[in-house]
């Protein structure tokens, strides 16, 4: 690598690094970072975007300067938006400002700016560098990206097992299989997340509380998806005042008298079926960038199936629960061939003291 081409990947990677300032923060929109040096190649500003609704990384690095950025240059880890939003667009802002050169590291998929900005900033005679850093950038903002592509959340599904991949006993006791650092670790995961879902069954079973436990303000949206509609009237998930819940009902089999046990409080929603491609849809519609599945087997199962699961978080401890009839994490796929099971790429494996974590991407 030349040392120009070292010197511009310093910068983006300086960027990337401020726009991961706002992990856990930013949905609906993306993670984004800006650094602006002057006409001498010196660092004069930069900025990240925090919070929907707040400033632009690009817009808070103006408001940040030091000195008159003419002549100078921009890095920015995404395409700088050219539409009317909750804050003005920022092409104009970067316009302005005489800047000569930015360098983008990729595209916006958000079909309102995807190319409209940096053509833009090209008709006004600035140069336009695209495509440094651009895995490092796409692996940042891979759930925004996925949204906008697909109109689903990114999912990642979890579970703890035993070794001999069991989830629970056959009466459905499983608390608890993993470690308590384990479980710690579990809600500190879940301040990635703007919702988490379950299905009925897992409410019925477990009452769980489904939140980061105060390490994220708002707590992520709480889903409930059920076929039958027959919940607890007392549940942890209808206390409104820890975090927000959601319930999805399938209208083809749900008995609508058991509306009645859910508190007011309680947003209800109505789908047609119990595809949970419908629960992904409705979700990324509300801006949730990133899901996370903590369902039962048949509800996973259906997941995986209708390509709502994007990762895989698996905690492992070094305990046998045994028996054909205990309970599996995942239901029956109906595989006849070897070359037909799903494949996983291996991202991340740790011990938690004698837990093992293993997070994965899925291979359709």
């Amino acid at each position: 690598m030349s040392e120009i081409n070292a010197c511009h990947t310093k910068w983006m990677k300086r960027a990337i690094f401020l726009a991961s300032l706002g992990n856990n923060t930013t949905s609906p929109n993306p993670k984004v970072g800006a650094v602006i040096l002057d006409k001498n190649g010196n660092l004069i500003s930069e900025g990240f975007h925090y919070k929907a609704g707040m400033l632009h990384a690009e817009a808070m690095a103006f408001r940040n300067l030091k000195k008159n950025p003419e002549g100078g240059s921009m890095y920015v880890n995404l395409e700088p938006c050219c539409h009317q939003g909750k804050t003005p667009p920022c092409v104009d802002k970067v316009i302005c400002s005489g800047i000569k050169k930015i360098y983008i590291s990729i595209q916006d998929p958000d079909k309102r700016v995807s190319g409209k900005g940096i053509k833009l900033l090209r008709e006004a005679g600035i140069q336009v560098h695209l495509g440094l850093c651009k895995k490092e950038s796409q692996e940042l903002n891979k759930a925004f990206i996925h949204r906008n592509i697909t109109k689903k959340s990114f999912g990642v599904l979890k579970w703890a097992m035993s070794i001999d991949g069991r989830i629970g006993l056959k009466n459905g006791k499983s608390k608890w299989i993993t470690n308590e650092e384990s479980r710690s670790l579990v809600h500190s995961y879940r301040a990635e997340f703007d919702a988490i879902v379950i299905g009925g069954n897992t409410l019925r079973k477990d009452n769980p509380l489904l939140t980061s436990r105060g390490l994220k303000n708002p707590e992520p949206l709480r889903v409930v998806f059920t076929k039958s509609l027959d919940l607890p009237s007392k549940s942890n998930l209808w206390d409104c005042n820890k975090a927000k819940t959601l319930v999805i009902y399938d209208s083809s089999t749900a008995n609508k008298s058991y509306l009645s046990r859910i508190p007011q409080c309680v947003e209800v929603k109505e789908v047609t079926s119990d595809n949970p491609e419908l629960i992904s849809k409705i979700l990324a519609k509300r801006g949730c960038n990133k899901v996370l599945w903590e369902c039962g087997p048949r509800l996973a199962t259906h997941a995986i199936k209708s390509k709502c699961i994007q990762e895989i978080i698996t905690f492992i401890a070094p305990k046998i629960l045994g028996g054909e009839n205990n309970m599996n994490p995942i239901g029956d796929f109906e595989f006849k061939k070897m070359d037909e099971i799903i494949k996983l790429n291996y991202s991340q494996v740790n011990f938690i003291r004698d837990d093992i974590y293993v997070r994965s991407a899925l291979k359709f």
